[in-house]
């Protein structure tokens, strides 16, 4: 009867931490499911007040954080843990966790900097930490970037903030730079009429700021010119590209001939005169 009675409350025992632990998932499960309803609630009514996609980012964000933490304290307690001892526990641990990370929390405070100050939004075609691409997301330790050959990068906040940031985005246009090298025999004044005749046929080249084409330096091949022409942030690809096909297919049907290397060289006999 004895072992009986153990089994018995061995079952009895399994049956109800089966059931919490039933109950746990599923208290997870639907608070995960909240979580996201109140997050996307939340980010609707802000971009209904128009507010920046940048602040709605962050504070839908950090909502979900907070949001989180609330649910794991509730399953703490679902469990029977104290939930004012796990506190007293968490802000120790906290205190803890922030002296050995600190460059999380340098993260955290570089976040708060970067949605005060602006440098840039989401959006905005940027190079931060070593990282160009366009920014998806700023989140509360890492801002998240689409480099332009399609890679997710997430850059630390506190690395974004202590390095240099190029805002690619943020001026009315840009310039682009780019180089033609000419032939020795070249003239270079005729070649540099052609280029800006060019420039002037492709789309969304802007007309002021006029394009610079001058030239920019020489080299063994001849003379190098500069050839800049300025465009809208958005079309920056597209105005490289043509103006690259302007560079080689232009200068070609106007009969200028190919750059080659020219070296001069001469032999000069040494006479050694000799003592009677």
């Amino acid at each position: 009867m004895h072992f009986e009675a153990i089994t018995q409350n061995a079952l009895n025992l399994i049956t109800q931490a089966g059931l919490k632990l039933v109950g746990a998932i599923i208290i997870w499960f639907v608070g995960r499911a909240l979580i996201r309803f109140a997050t996307n609630l939340v980010g609707r009514g802000l971009a209904h007040h128009s507010v920046d996609p940048t602040i709605s980012s962050y504070l839908r964000s950090s909502l979900g954080v907070l949001l989180t933490i609330a649910l794991v304290v509730a399953l703490l307690g679902f469990f029977g843990v104290e939930t004012t001892t796990f506190a007293a526990l968490l802000a120790a641990a906290g205190i803890a966790i922030g002296a050995a990370w600190s460059g999380l929390l340098a993260n955290f405070a570089a976040g708060i900097f970067l949605v005060i100050l602006r440098p840039f939004k989401v959006g905005d075609f940027v190079m931060v930490g070593g990282t160009t691409g366009t920014v998806r997301d700023i989140g509360l330790f890492g801002t998240t970037v689409n480099t332009p050959d399609n890679v997710l990068a997430i850059v630390g906040n506190g690395k974004i903030f202590a390095d240099t940031i190029q805002n690619y985005s943020a001026n009315e246009y840009r310039r682009v730079d780019l180089v033609a090298q000419l032939a020795y025999e070249a003239d270079p004044d005729r070649a540099i009429q052609v280029l800006k005749a060019g420039l002037k046929r492709i789309p969304n080249v802007m007309e002021a700021p006029a394009p610079d084409v001058e030239i920019l330096q020489f080299t063994l091949a001849g003379p190098v010119l500069a050839v800049r022409p300025y465009c809208r942030p958005d079309d920056y690809w597209q105005v490289y590209f043509d103006t690259n096909h302007l560079i080689q297919q232009g200068l070609h049907e106007a009969g200028f001939p190919a750059p080659e290397q020219h070296y001069a060289v001469r032999n000069q006999r040494m006479t050694h005169a000799t003592a009677a």
